[in-house]
């Protein structure tokens, strides 16, 4: 008896139980190959070793499996020399290399998709996918934070204004400030890799939502794929896109980070700072202004950060009023996740091939830590270590701020007679501490601003960058 439809117009993948073929529009609507043939190696590589379980327990003969292996890598091939003919009519990714596969093996190549369905075929795939790409952003995170790590260590001694509500605080130094970006950066690095954790689970043999009748064993391809384990529950295997979800949220907090970073360069990019320098081959010009130097890589990526939001709340919405277990919604995972993949990858390269060429204009960031009365908590805790309460010394030190504005002298630049004014405890010696080399290095403490400070953070820093993940 013939296997082919009763229609030979409907889809070859479940056109039996249709009396007439899908219409053209809804065939090109609920198609998804033209998107999600970017899993097709991954797809391959989960054949490959679904086909290989089939055999071990039985249920393919080795010559059947011998036979499909080959001619996936066939087709493999095809796709990596971009040869391979994509069709929307079969819909997906799989149903592509399923049909080119019967094409080239005969009917050996239908008994490929025995004891599983594209539902945890397409989880598979995007597991596999999520998890290869999750290594390249890792790889980029981490050449970031070794660009920083470096930087730190080279600007430990350049003293810049700290600031709170943008106005100036007290002096840090450049390498501390840097280092601050990397403490984002170190706590992004660990949530990606307890992602990648969640993501290295297979859902290969839940089948449709059920499992299978089939003898497989599911330990055997889950090992072939490099998984930790099979899944747990096949209803939640076929229709779990946490760790979609995960990583786009991973995603939003990285581009938070980077967008904070970005909005400080813009910052200190500006004449208005002139804090810092960035190489030619990082910014643009203007059409119509000559004089024009723009960061624009720093402001792409403060405004990608919105585009990835967007796709995590996607997600959050896609999933949020689905019953078990898969439904055709999740058709909608796909782009926003590898959009959300590009964009990472490319934010975390831009930054990591721009931070190590930063030249710290030095004079600048000296004379505006110098602005602003930077030193005046030292003036105030000078006072403390002489006997006054900390509540008067704020008021005195306020006092002599207030001083300063109207003489338009910074505590620094004061006569002794005058800071005396305000209190008779002070002496020669509150010099030592309102000077900004004073005033940094007195915060010699684990976190603090010292430069030794600051190497030293830099170096455990980088010790614990290369234990990560051990």
């Amino acid at each position: 008896m013939s296997s082919s439809p009763t229609n030979p117009g409907t889809n070859q993948s479940w056109g039996g139980r249709f009396s007439e073929p899908t219409d053209a529009f809804v065939e090109r609507f609920t198609a998804s190959v033209d998107f999600d043939r970017r899993l097709a190696l991954q797809d391959i590589q989960g054949s490959i070793a679904h086909a290989t379980m089939l055999a071990r327990v039985g249920v393919l003969s080795d010559d059947e499996r011998d036979a499909i292996v080959a001619g996936l890598t066939e087709i493999r091939g095809e796709i990596e020399r971009g040869e391979f003919q994509w069709s929307v009519k079969l819909e997906d990714v799989h149903m592509n290399v399923e049909a080119s596969l019967t094409e080239k093996i005969g009917i050996t190549g239908k008994k490929l998709h025995t004891g599983r369905s594209r539902n945890d075929q397409v989880a598979t795939d995007i597991r596999l996918f999520l998890r290869d790409e999750i290594d390249v952003v890792e790889a980029e995170l981490k050449r970031l934070r070794e660009g920083l790590i470096a930087l730190a260590e080279r600007e430990a001694d350049t003293i810049m204004p700290g600031f709170t509500h943008l106005q100036t605080a007290q002096p840090v130094t450049f390498g501390h400030h840097l280092l601050a970006w990397h403490e984002m950066l170190a706590r992004d690095h660990e949530r990606l890799l307890d992602c990648r954790r969640r993501v290295n689970v297979m859902p290969l043999g839940a089948a449709a939502l059920a499992g299978t009748t089939y003898p497989i064993d599911r330990h055997v391809t889950a090992e072939l794929l490099g998984f930790e384990r099979p899944t747990e529950n096949s209803l939640d295997a076929v229709s779990d896109r946490d760790f979609a979800i995960e990583f786009a949220s991973f995603a939003s907090i990285l581009l938070m980070h980077l967008s904070r970073m970005s909005e400080e360069l813009v910052l200190w990019t500006s004449a208005q700072f002139d804090f810092i320098d960035l190489p030619d081959r990082f910014c643009t010009g203007s059409s119509i202004m000559p004089q024009k130097k723009n960061p624009d890589v720093p402001e792409l990526v403060r405004g990608k950060t919105g585009r990835v939001y967007g796709h995590l709340m996607g997600l959050l919405t896609l999933m949020k009023s689905q019953p078990l277990a898969y439904n055709k919604d999740n058709q909608e995972d796909k782009e926003p996740l590898f959009d959300t993949l590009d964009t990472v990858r490319d934010c975390l390269k831009a930054f990591a091939d721009m931070v190590p060429a930063i030249e710290a204009r030095k004079a600048n960031m000296y004379e505006a830590a110098r602005r602003g009365f930077s030193t005046a908590t030292d003036l105030a805790d000078y006072l403390v270590r002489r006997g006054v309460a900390f509540r008067d010394a704020h008021e005195i030190v306020g006092q002599s701020v207030a001083f300063g504005i109207r003489k338009k002298k910074d505590l620094s630049e004061m006569s002794l007679d005058e800071l005396r004014q305000f209190s008779d405890v002070i002496e020669a010696d509150v010099f030592e501490v309102l000077t900004l080399e004073g005033s940094v290095a007195a915060r010699n403490h684990i976190g603090g601003t010292a430069p030794d400070q600051v190497r030293a953070a830099a170096n455990r820093a980088r010790e614990a960058l290369a234990n990560l993940g051990r």
